[in-house]
């Protein structure tokens, strides 16, 4: 027997998912459970021949609730059941065939060799029989995690993954309903230090996948705001530090106004600088990168990257003048705009790394 669970979520498949999980039924898996996500009555019938099967199970939702959710309460309904509980892991694939028994038997073997890790089944993007959309869509998602997350990932959109039962408690609280959770996945595994190993698997697509449930707009939407979300928060706190030290910056100079013009705007200068560095310092910390380090090891490393910050930033404005003539005030701001996105990740991956 194998000692893994096979997980496959569903919404009105057609005959094509009993053929495949009779082929999962032979190789006898620990349990192959499936999740009917509230798909018509019309499908009943495929439903009860994929549960005559051997060690099949079907749990259904009353109404269509998104792949997200599916694969949630599947992983909630193992880590409750003392048989499953016991498996060496868990392997999501799709309802639509397009995962070769021989790529989950590749996963499975993967999960028998290790107790804690993420298995992903990757793609090739390079074959004829990828759509465009997919090969473009794919290709997007791989720069732009590796960008904001430091992590080299070949698939990042892939149904085929092998999650060891030791690391399955990390994704059952997870955000996201619908294709997005499987982004949230990737993210969490990042952040929670798990081995990420890819294997590669057969690329198939039957008819251009048109029996996928993956809406181009709202899905894509879905997951490049998951993708995005922590650098809008540090852009909205940014933002805010900046009127912040606008608002104290004047504050001080109606204090002052006794005072001579150079020591005000001097002391008014270094006054609100002080307080929004420090409110930006509380909020990434607590807020953008939730990092658990004690401030005492983290507020010396974010203030040496902000002289580092501004001392690059007047020598490449000077640097770059000399150069071009161009005016200053553009030149600062292409400058500042990559000081920004480097400081994001300098921060993100050394000063609030846990």
């Amino acid at each position: 027997m194998k000692n893994c669970v096979i997980v496959i979520p569903a919404l009105n498949p057609n005959e094509k998912l009993c053929d495949y999980v009779r082929l999962l039924s032979e190789e006898r898996f620990l349990s192959i459970l499936i999740i009917d996500d509230g798909s018509s009555h019309t499908c009943q019938t495929i439903f009860d021949r994929c549960s005559s099967y051997h060690n099949v199970t079907v749990v259904r939702h009353s109404e269509n609730k998104g792949k997200g959710r599916a694969l949630k309460n599947a992983f909630a309904y193992i880590l409750n059941d003392e048989q499953m509980g016991n498996a060496n892991g868990v392997i999501t694939a799709d309802a639509d065939g397009q995962h070769e028994l021989s790529d989950v038997m590749k996963l499975c073997q993967s999960l028998s060799e290790d107790k804690s890790k993420l298995v992903l089944g990757v793609r090739s993007f390079d074959t004829e029989n990828v759509p465009l959309s997919n090969k473009m869509g794919n290709t997007i998602t791989r720069h732009v995690f590796r960008l904001l997350y430091g992590k080299r990932i070949s698939d990042t959109q892939t149904g085929l993954r092998g999650i060891a039962m030791d690391s399955l408690h990390h994704f059952t609280d997870l955000e996201g309903e619908r294709f997005s959770y499987e982004t949230n996945m990737l993210i969490a595994a990042v952040r929670q230090k798990l081995a990420i190993e890819e294997c590669p698997i057969e690329t198939v697509y039957i008819n251009e996948n048109e029996s996928s449930h993956f809406n181009p707009f709202k899905d894509s939407a879905e997951i490049y705001w998951v993708l995005f979300k922590n650098f809008f928060k540090f852009m909205g706190v940014s933002l805010t530090s900046f009127i912040l030290d606008i608002t104290l910056f004047q504050l001080f100079i109606l204090i002052l106004g006794f005072t001579f013009a150079r020591r005000r705007i001097l002391i008014s200068t270094i006054l609100a600088r002080a307080g929004s560095s420090l409110f930006n310092y509380c909020m990434n910390r607590s807020v953008v990168f939730k990092s658990r380090r004690k401030w005492n090891k983290t507020i010396i490393g974010y203030y040496s990257l902000a002289v580092a910050e501004a001392v690059t930033s007047g020598l490449s404005v000077y640097l770059l003048f000399q150069l071009t003539g161009f005016r200053e005030v553009f030149l600062k701001a292409g400058v500042d705009l990559v000081i920004f996105l480097v400081s994001y990740r300098i921060q993100k991956l050394v000063v609030f790394k846990d």
